[in-house]
């Protein structure tokens, strides 16, 4: 092992209001750091760390990485998504490890909510 996770970094033009976007969606506590940096601290389990760094450049093509967010309900926190400022990009799709339904964050970000089957638990 060379090193453990510190967090996962997300471009963005905005990063008070991508983090907000994102705490809503994920809870946790904001740790802004003035205009080109705003954190977000996870309430999970041995917690986790978003943050967001402000870039002068727009997304311009599809992820290379993205989040999955846990769901108990697909549909209806895909509305409250929606709701919040996200973007549905697809119809939700099944394979055996569950159902997941893709979105983009307000900044162009894509994540994917995901509904876990009892097949895909163990995984």
């Amino acid at each position: 092992m060379i090193g453990r996770l510190h967090e996962v970094v997300v471009d963005c033009h905005d990063p008070a209001r991508l983090a907000r976007f994102w705490q809503q969606v994920l809870g946790g506590r904001l740790e802004p750091h003035g205009l080109v940096w705003t954190g977000l601290r996870l309430p999970q389990p041995g917690g986790g760390y978003l943050g967001f760094q402000r870039v002068p450049e727009a997304k311009t093509v599809k992820n290379r990485l993205h989040l999955d967010v846990e769901v108990d309900d697909l549909e209806a926190a895909a509305v409250v998504c929606v709701g919040l400022g996200a973007r549905l990009i697809g119809e939700p799709q099944v394979d055996e490890l569950g159902t997941f339904i893709v979105l983009a964050d307000p900044e162009g970000n894509e994540f994917c909510l995901v509904k876990v089957s009892a097949a895909g638990a163990g995984s």
